[in-house]
């Protein structure tokens, strides 16, 4: 049994494994949870190494630090478990970070099915409207 429930996502991200940088223009999250995600990356991480995730889409830019969980491939790319490393004074800004993330998924889900472009407030509106309710406690 998982210990966080895992949300789908698509927002861009960077994602950085000390020593270097992983292709930061084709990372994507995969999956978000409070304890940690999983992205989509171009390129390889080692298990275990020290990682910085940097999301820019939102303002200001957040940035966390982790560690990399586990690898696999996954066809042209590979999935990247990355688990947090949260300080008590970061809870409730990655929280907020794993709302934003629900609403931007939300609005290209949207776009998708419903062919609406909805900007960031409406789309924030009508998920909170929808699905706030049921969006588990910390």
């Amino acid at each position: 049994m998982r210990e966080f429930i895992r949300h789908p996502s698509s927002i861009p991200v960077q994602l950085v494994q000390q020593g270097g940088d992983i292709n930061p223009g084709t990372n994507t999250l995969n999956n978000v949870s409070f304890g940690g995600v999983s992205c989509l990356c171009s390129e390889p991480v080692d298990k275990g190494s020290s990682v910085k995730m940097t999301i820019a889409c939102i303002d200001p830019s957040f940035e966390i630090s982790g560690v990399a969980v586990w690898c696999k491939p996954n066809h042209n790319l590979y999935e990247v478990g990355v688990e947090f490393i949260v300080s008590k004074d970061k809870l409730f800004l990655l929280r907020m970070i794993e709302q934003i993330c629900h609403i931007e998924h939300y609005r290209n889900e949207v776009l998708h099915e419903e062919g609406r472009q909805l900007d960031s407030e409406e789309a924030a509106k009508e998920w909170i409207e929808k699905h706030a309710e049921n969006f588990p406690e910390m």
